[in-house]
């Protein structure tokens, strides 16, 4: 069974020696011969080469009589798809091929003449819709089954081709193979498995199989088994079985199966066939411990006897996949690091949060980007206020924005999620989102906006106003109208130990991004390393400190503002020496303010108003400072460093809170030595006037309390410039962690809360691979951070390097993060785990000399 090339051979028959590869044959045939190699009762099978479906699909059909010789004359067939990976599709099967106006005699008397004409029928109908093209309309008027049917159908056949149905077996297979193959090679067959991730050219294989009828006299019938749950994993014989029947019919929608096990709910295979069933279960355990994985096994009984048709690769949820590489690394069957590699670090998160039910409907009113992972329902609520007020009801709300302000955190904490029309991967309803656990959802364009009317008009017209109830999915992106069904998170003995198994293998550093008590202990518990950053900034926006806060911003003096700081003095340091007692024993950085003054000033009327009475002041007063702090793009204005410069009582003030509160966090406890991290720094100089300082802060408070005690300073390089002047900075720095979410905005001159708006159409067109925000891009500003890299430590051999932007949690991200050289990540603490999975994955991967892979597949 040679093709012309003398290459690959056109058709090979499946044996234990045979010739025969996944990347030759696909891995349908490839398992085949796994179980024919395990001595499993399957029926004689030829598979086709990628090569051999291909030349068919450009018109060069083989002899086929060398395929039919492997076939006793009077066996009915099956050709069935072998694609490399499973989850790229196929064409459908087709079964009963050989079927004619003779074998169809023979198998009356065989197996009785509704059984025959049940098979003759079924191949009729596919041949006709699948191959000849037509209509399935055609068929309506047919009745259901037996030879009346068959007649009929034929007739139908005829009268629609103007010829008679084919009897010859070489030709009906030679039309099922092309058929096939020209609907692999079709372009919306490519667009769609190129959607799933295969190549353009990703090839086809067939097999072709001796059916088992699974029709007849005695136990006959068909169904599929597995050993485990494919929602959670856990031991359970599952499946179904359904008598006088072929294929997977016993899946079918609305077909009444019966149940495998025995079943008090209704009829079971383990009471019609016994022994039978006990050899599925043989059979099954057999596959698990060779083939090194959990497979669901396609069966066929006739007449009692059973016949293994095909093995695949049991599907499962992201709980189910933990558990099951779990227990065959427990049972010994693969070794804990293979255990790691097969979960998938993405899907990780379907077990952190809460997750819509597979199975439930979903009204989709709109869609946006799926800024945090997690499903939550809940009533809308337009304002942090009302935000607050409902969960102070005990009600689950989802607060609606255009797009969040740090004024909204505070409502952020008390809704169950959030919806903005506005931003992207980096805005700010993201990256808190994320940092809360939050689901949320973000640039929701194909939804519009009303805020004055507090109410959200869907694509379709329909209007959702405060109240109504809707429910976020924030990993797949979709609003959906009213409550959907969810499964809870599952973080498990399984998951836990899966966890200890990553930590044993990975070699870089997972820290937190934790800005409040409740983010650390969320880090804590997910076994971060450390605080990577504390973004001080979120403290301020407590409405017992926003006034307070208001009123420095207020004074025009610097005594003026040191005695209004001095009133903040005590909260921050309450701040920092909960963290630093959360996180005891562990590293913390705590990044100095950063924000521009503007955004802790009211914007509208009454809010002026309201500040003017709190701080005894004209409204004209406080209207004339708002407008002397607006900037025309204040991202780029007065803030970070700048302000550390020009307004330096700010981070006096946060200095010696941290100080203090080292001190007192050291007493009877771990020694704390915190990390000060300076924001947005440009030059060497600025660098220079902040660490002086910092440094006569550290002095003074050692001076005043009598104890000694070590901090390490360093700067956050989120310029372009501070990454090309890192070999002039790293000298007076212990750290250097590099911002990537400004980074990237500020390489590519976008915004990050705006380039939500036309991302999707950039990476569409190919102008953009991946959203910059979302995957780090590794040539444009991964190059600035090699740059960095190599500068920094070239000048500071003994320098920390890590990022603490939102790529710190992406796993292609962290894949450069390791191959340049930094010593940790810091990601939002619901992303830790997923970021451990990943850099054990990379390490394995890079000592296995293999690239990583998540979900090996049969």
């Amino acid at each position: 069974m040679q093709n012309n090339s003398n290459q690959t051979p056109f058709a090979t028959e499946i044996t234990p020696s045979a010739c025969i590869a996944l990347s030759t044959h696909g891995g349908r045939a490839k398992c085949l011969q796994r179980l024919v190699r395990l001595d499993l009762p399957v029926p004689r099978t030829v598979a086709l080469s990628f090569d051999a479906v291909h030349a068919i699909a450009e018109g060069r059909m083989p002899d086929l009589t060398e395929v039919l010789k492997e076939f006793p004359e009077d066996a009915l067939l099956c050709v069935r798809p072998s694609s490399e990976d499973p989850d790229w599709g196929g064409p459908g099967a087709i079964l009963n091929i050989g079927i004619n106006e003779t074998t169809y005699t023979d198998l009356c008397t065989k197996l009785g003449p509704e059984a025959a004409a049940a098979l003759y029928l079924r191949f009729v109908q596919s041949y006709a819709v699948h191959v000849a093209r037509l209509d399935p309309d055609v068929f309506d008027d047919v009745e259901d089954g037996g030879p009346d049917a068959l007649a009929e159908i034929l007739q139908a056949y005829e009268a629609e081709t103007d010829e008679k149905f084919p009897q010859d077996r070489s030709e009906q297979l030679g039309a099922v193979l092309r058929s096939m193959a020209r609907a692999w090679e079709g372009t919306s067959a490519r667009l769609l498995r190129q959607a799933k991730g295969a190549p353009a050219d990703a090839g086809l294989g067939l097999v072709v199989q001796e059916m088992v009828p699974g029709l007849g006299p005695g136990v006959c019938g068909s169904g599929v088994l597995q050993l485990v749950s494919s929602t959670t994993g856990e031991p359970q014989i599952s499946g179904r079985y359904l008598s006088q029947s072929q294929g997977r019919d016993a899946l079918g929608r609305g077909v009444s199966a019966m149940y495998l096990e025995r079943d008090a709910r209704g009829e079971a295979l383990e009471d019609l066939a016994p022994e039978a069933f006990e050899s599925l279960k043989v059979h099954a355990r057999l596959m698990r411990a060779r083939l090194r994985e959990e497979m669901q096994v396609e069966f066929v009984l006739q007449d009692g006897a059973v016949h293994i048709l095909d093995g695949v690769r049991v599907a499962r949820t992201a709980r189910a996949a933990v558990r099951i590489a779990v227990g065959l690394a427990q049972d010994g069957i693969i070794p804990p690091e293979e255990a790691v590699m097969r979960v998938d670090a993405h899907a990780l998160n379907e077990l952190l949060h809460r997750q819509i039910d597979p199975d439930a409907k979903r009204d989709v009113i709109g869609t946006g980007i799926a800024a945090s992972p997690g499903a939550a329902t809940g009533k809308l609520v337009f304002t942090a206020a009302e935000a607050q007020a409902s969960a102070a009801r005990n009600e689950r709300c989802i607060l609606v924005r255009r797009e969040t302000s740090p004024e909204d955190v505070r409502g952020m904490h008390a809704a169950v999620a959030v919806l903005t029309e506005k931003g992207g991967m980096t805005s700010h309803a993201a990256v808190i989102g994320r940092g809360l656990g939050l689901p949320c959802i973000v640039g929701a364009s194909s939804l519009k906006f009303d805020s004055r009317r507090k109410r959200l008009k869907a694509e379709d017209g329909r209007l959702f106003r405060a109240g109504d109830v809707i429910t976020i999915d924030g990993s797949s992106g979709q609003v959906l109208a009213g409550e959907a069904k969810t499964v809870e998170a599952a973080q498990d003995e399984t998951f836990q130990t899966l966890m200890g198994w990553a930590d044993a293998a990975r070699d870089i550093g997972i820290r937190a991004n934790a800005d409040t008590q409740m983010d650390a202990q969320t880090a804590r518990n997910f076994d971060a390393q450390g605080i990577g950053l504390c973004r001080t900034e979120h403290m301020f926006f407590d409405p017992g400190r926003l006034t307070v806060m208001r009123e420095m911003i207020f004074a025009e003096t610097p005594s003026g503002r040191e005695a209004v700081l001095a009133r903040l003095l005590p909260m921050q340091r309450d701040d920092f020496r909960e963290l630093f007692r959360i996180m005891e024993g562990l590293p913390v950085c705590i990044r100095l303010f950063d924000p521009p003054l503007h955004e802790f000033l009211p914007t509208g009327q009454s809010g002026q108003r309201e500040l003017s009475e709190a701080l005894g002041i004209p409204v004209s007063e406080v209207t004339r400072r708002v407008d002397e702090l607006g900037e025309y793009n204040p991202m780029l204005g007065l803030r970070g460093v700048r302000l550390g410069v020009t307004v330096p009582e700010i981070y006096d003030m946060q200095a010696r809170a941290i100080f203090e509160a080292t001190v007192e966090a050291s007493k009877g406890g771990a020694l704390v030595v915190p990390e000060i991290m300076v924001p947005l720094v440009s030059a060497k100089r600025e660098v220079e006037l902040v660490k002086t300082r910092i440094d006569a802060v550290a002095a003074a408070v050692r001076l005043e309390t009598g104890c000694d005690f070590t901090y390490r300073f360093g700067v956050m390089v989120e310029t372009p410039r501070a990454a090309l002047r890192a070999e002039e900075i790293a000298p007076h720095t212990a750290f250097l962690s590099f911002g990537t979410n400004d980074l990237t905005q500020m390489t590519y001159g976008l915004s990050r809360d705006d380039a939500g708006r036309f991302m999707s159409a950039y990476v569409q067109k190919g102008v953009f691979g991946e959203d910059p925000f979302h995957v780090l891009d590794v040539d444009g500003v991964g190059e600035l951070l090699q740059l960095g890299v190599q500068r920094g430590r070239r000048a500071n051999a003994d320098v920390t390097l890590s990022i603490c932007g939102e790529h710190g949690g992406n796993p292609e991200s962290i894949a450069f993060c390791r191959k340049a050289g930094f010593d940790y990540v810091s990601c939002s603490p619901f992303r830790v785990p997923v970021a451990r999975l990943a850099a054990a994955q990379l390490a394995i991967a890079d000592k296995l000399g293999d690239s990583p892979v998540s979900e090996r597949k049969n």
